[in-house]
Order: C-alpha cells, then structure tokens, then sequence
C-alpha cells in the first residue's frame, strides 16, 4: 500500500459502519466463527486487492445485514454519514431477498450489477470459500464449489483477473478436500 493509499484509506469513516455490523456477532456461519468476523475478512480481502474506494469498504463491513437481521433498521444505515445512501444502494445490489432463488440472486448481480456490486460478491465469494476449509458437509462444499464455478467465476473473470485466480485455486483445494473426506468415509 503507497502512502497515498494509506492516507485514503486513513480518512475513511468505517467505525460507525462496524457498530452496526456488531449486530452480526451472533449469526453463526456452517464454518465456523459468526457473521461479523466475515464482513471484516470481506473488507481485509479488498484492501489486499487494492481496493480502498470508501463506499466499497463500508458496503463490506455491511453487506450482509440486510439480508441476515430481518428486522434490521435500514434508517440507521442510511443516516451514517455523507456516503450512506450510496454504501446503502451497494449492500442492496448485493443482498438477495427472500424472493430470490441463490441462481436468481447471483445471474443478477452477473447480469445486472455495478462493477462494485461484481467486486464486493467476489470478495464475500473468496472469503466463503477460505471458510470451507471448516466445514466437513462435502455434499455442501461440492455444491457451494460448482455455485462457484458457475455463477462466481464469470463475475471475478468481469472484474478483476487476480481475484479469479485465488478463486480458482481455492475451488480447486476444496475439490481436493472433498475427496479425501469421501475416501476417508469409504474407507471407514
């Protein structure tokens, strides 16, 4: 990161983005660890990317509390600062609603997208994917690495070539993982 990048991303407001992100912390995830921690992880994956564009950062930290917090106040996101209504449109773009089939939600993020709607769902996907490593469901990891290949992969081959790569070799381990997990089973 120049200093530079370091200077933006230092002005960048994030904490009261963070408070309402808290609200996450007893979501718990099929990998292990809860729903806030992977905002973060989403956040901590576009900075090592390069991205530091602020409504980016703050729709990560967020991304998902609409979608998991039924009842969450969507007033309190859009009065957090001058960037609100903008991170607000970003979360909406990547939040799939109860009318939604998964294949629905990610076509039209594919399809429909802005191009920081495409990279937030990149990201969110890497920071999923490294979370496989802890779940022992190889029916869910099998499903969720195809999910990938299918919908995840023209988006990162969209928007970003690098982060197509690391998806590529993580649905490749996770393909690897599951099976051992399935020789283990049939030999068990």
């Amino acid at each position: 990161m120049t200093t530079a990048e370091m200077l933006q991303l230092k002005g960048t407001f994030l904490a009261p983005y963070m408070q309402l992100a808290t609200a996450l912390i007893g979501k718990t995830r099929e990998g292990g660890g809860n729903m806030f921690r992977h905002q973060l992880d989403t956040m901590a994956t576009l900075i090592d990317y390069g991205y530091i564009n602020s409504v980016l950062l703050k729709a990560s930290v967020v991304h998902d509390v609409i979608e998991d917090i039924p009842d969450f106040n969507h007033n309190l996101l859009l009065t957090v600062d001058y960037e609100s209504a903008s991170v607000y449109d970003l979360v909406l773009e990547v939040t799939r609603f109860p009318d939604e089939t998964k294949p629905e939600f990610l076509s039209r993020i594919r399809e429909n997208g802005s191009r920081n709607a495409k990279i937030l769902k990149v990201a969110d996907r890497i920071s999923n994917m490294i979370s496989l490593g802890f779940v022992v469901s190889t029916e869910f990891i099998s499903r969720y690495s195809e999910e990938t290949v299918r919908y995840i992969f023209p988006i990162a081959e969209d928007v970003d070539k690098a982060m197509l790569s690391e998806l590529q070799s993580l649905v490749e381990s996770r393909r690897k993982y599951v099976a051992v997990l399935r020789t283990v089973s049939a030999d068990g």
